[in-house]
């Protein structure tokens, strides 16, 4: 049960898949059953969160480092583009509630949003780290708390269609 545990908060540090992917995983029955949803939850939040302080303060700085490096140059610039366009957006779009629109940005569960891409946003917007931090971990608990729905939701669908 540890294992699972484990491997589920390391799975919400990922990019890309992060808690989206972890919540899902802890309360499936792969690796020996599912775990209990709130402390699953919980746990993938707090994984989530991890990284976001690197992100923030030296995300920027190594793209912008690594944008014109022989191996790692075109990720880099991908990443600098996407973050840039990505600050921009959110930023015409929120207008005055910029960390309202954050929250909701990482909070709603769809491809390209998360910790991960709104850190980075708020790395290329300047904004404060504190708030923006607190934006972030409340989207990631909404996008825990839709996911464990979500969840739920396919999963009773399944059973109702194909049987146990």
């Amino acid at each position: 049960m540890w294992k699972k545990y484990l491997v589920a908060f390391v799975i919400s540090m990922v990019p890309i898949v992060e808690l989206r992917g972890a919540v899902p995983f802890g309360l499936s029955e792969l690796m020996g059953g599912p775990l209990p949803a709130l402390p699953t939850i919980l746990l993938c939040v707090i994984g989530n969160m991890l990284p976001v302080p690197f992100i923030f303060f030296f995300a920027k700085k190594f793209l912008v480092w690594g944008s014109n490096k022989k191996f790692i140059g075109k990720i880099c610039t991908v990443f600098l583009e996407k973050g840039e366009k990505g600050g921009k957006k959110l930023q015409e779009k929120a207008g005055r509630g910029l960390y309202v629109a954050l929250f909701l940005f990482v909070g709603v569960p769809l491809p390209g949003t998360g910790a991960w891409t709104g850190t980075l946003a708020a790395s290329f917007l300047d904004l404060d780290f504190k708030k923006s931090s607190i934006a972030t971990m409340a989207g990631v608990a909404l996008a825990g708390i839709i996911m464990t729905v979500l969840y739920f939701f396919a999963y009773e669908v399944f059973v109702a269609l194909f049987g146990n």
